[in-house]
């Protein structure tokens, strides 16, 4: 009977202990050379790595924030885009429901290592409540908004054609008719709304948005775990098909600020900050105040985990001493 070879320690591969695969405490990573006929295991340290792979971990959270607001915005305005340009018969309304609810739940997927907010009033929410870092709010907001800014322009650039047809004539763009266009990259409120409705309508269904995702983060209350991003298609789905008529849902800043200041460079002019009585700012403000709101209500109601809410005086106390870990909320686990 042939002798048994004794069992060698497992070894750490390129593949599990790689940047691309996670983080090495010691900021390295082993470079395996058996897949090229050799035993050599080196250790890479973070300098030795290049330069992009160095610059790519240190903004790898904005990159990945980047890229959920563009697959979001590339399937919400293309889902829009194919509805009007082709007079509703490759799609209706409950078509662009579909589409943006598909575009939440695909960018979720994409930028899961960032905490998938994709929206600047749901990384302000997180920072208020859930202790999300505040210096790391201006770098989130501004990936969100590039993020909706360049895939609005793929969308345009993907459609010039149709939108020349629809419009009635090559470089023809305008804002508020029946043949205008603009409506495919942000939203325009329904004529009849006042701006105190205006504001309401983004508030309601902001806060709707931000109470259901602390309800599918929250363990202790039956969440959603890794059917989240399904669970946020429906919340998005449910939104545009209820509540997404007098306003169009923007609910992002970054979703329809980007794309409104994309349509004004290609061509929309001034309107697309004039019309409804100058209703742009509205989904720039609205949203803030609705998610702040619903995470307000969801940790007055039913949250019991750390949360300035479940913390002497509602955590106000910590707004009065601007200590470091305010800012960077690393240094301790509650809000006490």
């Amino acid at each position: 009977m042939a002798p048994v070879p004794p069992k060698l320690p497992p070894v750490a591969t390129q593949v599990e202990n790689s940047p691309y695969s996670g983080e090495i405490p010691n900021g390295s990573y082993i470079q395996d050379k058996s897949i090229l006929g050799t035993e050599d295991h080196t250790a890479v340290t973070h300098a030795q790595q290049p330069l992009w792979c160095r610059i790519r971990y240190k903004l790898r959270e904005p990159f990945a924030e980047f890229v959920g607001v563009f697959i979001l915005v590339l399937f919400g305005d293309g889902s829009v885009a194919q509805v009007i340009l082709s007079h509703e018969k490759k799609g209706d309304y409950q078509s662009i429901s579909w589409g943006w609810g598909l575009g939440v739940m695909l960018g979720v997927y994409c930028s899961g290592i960032s905490g998938a907010h994709l929206n600047p009033a749901v990384t302000l929410a997180n920072c208020i409540f859930r202790k999300f870092p505040w210096r790391k709010f201006p770098a989130y907001a501004l990936a969100q908004t590039l993020g909706g800014f360049v895939a609005s322009g793929i969308v345009y650039a993907n459609y010039r054609s149709a939108i020349d047809v629809f419009e009635g004539g090559v470089g023809i763009r305008t804002v508020g008719l029946e043949t205008s266009s603009a409506g495919i990259f942000c939203t325009y409120p329904v004529d009849f709304l006042t701006k105190t409705g205006q504001f309401f309508s983004e508030v309601i269904a902001s806060a709707i948005l931000m109470f259901c995702i602390f309800a599918l983060l929250d363990n202790d209350n039956n969440g959603a775990r890794n059917l989240t991003p399904l669970g946020l298609f429906f919340v998005i789905f449910g939104i545009g098909a209820c509540f997404g008529w007098e306003t169009g849902y923007a609910i992002n800043l970054a979703r329809d600020f980007g794309p409104r200041l994309m349509s004004y460079i290609v061509g929309y002019g001034h309107e697309v900050w004039s019309a409804g009585n100058y209703y742009f700012w509205i989904p720039m403000v609205a949203p803030f105040v609705g998610c702040t709101l619903g995470g307000f209500l969801y940790d007055v109601l039913l949250y019991t985990g750390p949360s300035p809410i479940n913390s002497p005086w509602m955590g106000f106390d910590r707004l009065l001493r601007p200590t470091p870990e305010v800012w960077s909320n690393t240094k301790s686990d509650t809000f006490a």
